[in-house]
């Protein structure tokens, strides 16, 4: 699992165990020497554009701790619906039932079965107030 983190992300907020974090903007220096202090973190993914914009001490020292540094991009909102909820659903849809028959099970509105059936391939989801990237 990939755990998101913004300038403002508390630290603590981060797993101990977490190995590969994606920066959704520039973070700070000290910040990051924060971050790493406690974890073991072995790749670190980010934009194009938030790569260009961090301070150059804040990328050597990410690269002086041998961490991976990988540009990619991550479109689109996370769907906030439960894990556990979306995987309900699609199993009721495998089990061919009706968009509004799951809706009535699950007690989800039909209009956010259809489109979390569209959108179950989506690979973040928000879990609370974190943004988990599945892999």
């Amino acid at each position: 699992m990939k755990y998101s983190f913004y300038p403002e992300t508390n630290i603590r907020d981060i797993p101990v165990n977490a190995e590969k974090i994606h920066f959704i903007r520039p973070i700070k220096e000290a910040k990051i020497k924060e971050l790493l202090k406690k974890r073991k973190i072995k790749e670190i993914s980010l934009s194009e554009s938030t790569l260009k914009r961090m301070k150059p001490d804040a990328v050597k020292l990410i690269e002086k701790k041998e961490i991976t540094i990988k540009k990619e991009s991550k479109r689109g909102r996370a769907i906030k619906a439960g894990f556990d909820s979306i995987l309900k659903i699609i199993e009721l849809k495998k089990d061919y039932f009706s968009a509004r028959k799951i809706g009535k099970q699950t007690g989800i509105p039909k209009s956010t079965v259809h489109y979390l059936l569209k959108y179950a391939n989506r690979d973040k989801i928000k879990k609370k107030k974190q943004t988990i990237y599945l892999e």
